[in-house]
């Protein structure tokens, strides 16, 4: 315990030093906590591991990071964009799986192995890019809406492959009785998810603002969150998942600003810091030559399939190009499900100890790289940033009146509004 604490406290102390510093460079911080899981943990320094406690306290970061996500979305913008959200994620997996894995094979892995690389790099951790977005006030945007459905899909889309791999791995034929039972246990929950969002959550949400128990409000929130977290683990998806829709859920309350004003300050200074530097505290040095080379390839291949992937993705659902590459950005970041499943395939012994841990060390790298791309994305989308002057695209802009964004496809074409 002793242990547990002065490590905690170390995170703490460290991660407000790099948020300043990351806050007068203008970077994300949450590229800061990454960066100091790295300088702490087994990759350099070597004074800092990751505990049984702290990976605790990661997990309640995730949970509660993406419950805020689902707060403060738009339920309706979400839904008009759910079409995209699945398109999205779609070409998001299949890049990533194709090319990926492909160039497992010409590294000399074996067929299993390379296609449970490319699983492993199809999945999508959108927790990053809802402190990102989130930093830059855009989770309520058309993008930050189309990635957090997107993400949500992935994830679906993921547990059905990772399923299908492990089956593989230990039948040498796929479980079709068994995915039946996984996709079953998928609709079930956002069946119930569907249920908890439009009556539930409203009826306990004013239940608590009635009954006006000491900061009630919060804890009914809290108590929402952590059981459609718990449902979606049942399910067989993420923790993320159903904290995102619990979030959606008590956003479609009376109370969602007051849980969120109670619930982000402990979030924020708390459990997420440690989710972040967890990433970081999860990468270890790599030293053979061939994996370097693999390890830079694999990091470049990493960023770049999810941003065609998901970009072109976007572009089918009828985004612009500058939305497009925001939206691919952000789909860009691994994190805790490119983690779980790389841990699955260690444990069904799809991949040895040496090339683990040369995967968790690309999936850190692409994860580091990803905040920065999406600032970076954020500012060439009109009305957000700079404007640009993509093909198939008419922008105006004049102080704070309305910008106007016209896709090549007349079916799409819509407008929104720039500060």
């Amino acid at each position: 315990m002793a242990t547990f604490i002065i490590s905690l406290c170390a995170i703490l102390m460290l991660t407000t030093v790099s948020g300043l510093i990351c806050r007068k460079v203008q970077l994300p911080e949450v590229i800061g906590q990454i960066l100091v899981g790295i300088l702490v943990g087994p990759a350099l320094l070597n004074v800092l591991h990751m505990s049984d406690s702290l990976s605790l306290f990661s997990d309640l970061g995730i949970i509660i990071l993406m419950f805020l996500g689902g707060v403060g979305c738009d339920l309706q913008l979400l839904k008009k964009y759910s079409k995209a959200a699945i398109i999205i994620a779609c070409m998001g997996v299949v890049f990533p799986v194709a090319v990926m894995g492909g160039v497992s094979l010409l590294f000399g892995f074996k067929p299993i192995p390379a296609a449970f690389i490319g699983v492993v790099f199809s999945a999508t951790s959108v927790s990053i890019s809802v402190a990102v977005l989130k930093e830059a006030g855009l989770l309520d945007s058309k993008e930050g809406v189309s990635i957090l459905g997107a993400a949500v899909a992935d994830d679906v889309i993921g547990v059905i492959l990772l399923s299908v791999m492990c089956t593989l791995v230990n039948t040498g034929s796929v479980d079709v009785a068994g995915l039946g039972m996984i996709l079953l246990k998928q609709v079930l929950f956002f069946v119930a998810a569907a249920v908890v969002v439009v009556w539930v959550a409203p009826a306990l949400m004013t239940l608590a603002g009635v009954l006006k128990a000491p900061s009630g409000i919060a804890v009914m929130a809290i108590i929402i969150c952590l059981a459609m977290a718990w449902a979606s683990n049942l399910a067989g998806l993420s923790y993320a998942v159903g904290a995102f829709f619990a979030g959606i859920a008590v956003s479609n309350s009376d109370y969602a600003e007051e849980a969120d004003r109670y619930i982000e300050p402990v979030g924020d200074t708390l459990f997420v810091p440690v989710f972040f530097v967890g990433i970081g505290l999860q990468t270890t040095g790599v030293d053979d030559p061939k994996m370097i080379v693999f390890i830079v390839i694999m990091t470049i291949l990493g960023v770049i399939t999810k941003i065609v992937g998901c970009g072109l993705g976007g572009r089918m659902a009828g985004f612009g190009g500058a939305s497009a590459l925001m939206i691919g950005a952000g789909m860009v970041p691994r994190g805790e499900m490119a983690l779980i499943t790389a841990q699955i395939g260690f444990n069904e012994h799809v991949l040895g100890s040496e090339y683990y841990s040369t995967i968790i060390f690309i999936i850190s790298l692409v994860t580091l790289v990803a905040p920065l791309l999406l600032k970076l994305t954020i500012r060439r989308v009109p009305g957000v940033g700079a404007v640009d002057g993509v093909a198939g695209e008419t922008v105006a802009t004049v102080g704070t009146t309305e910008a106007s964004e016209i896709s090549e496809t007349s079916e799409t074409s819509e407008t929104v509004s720039a500060e």
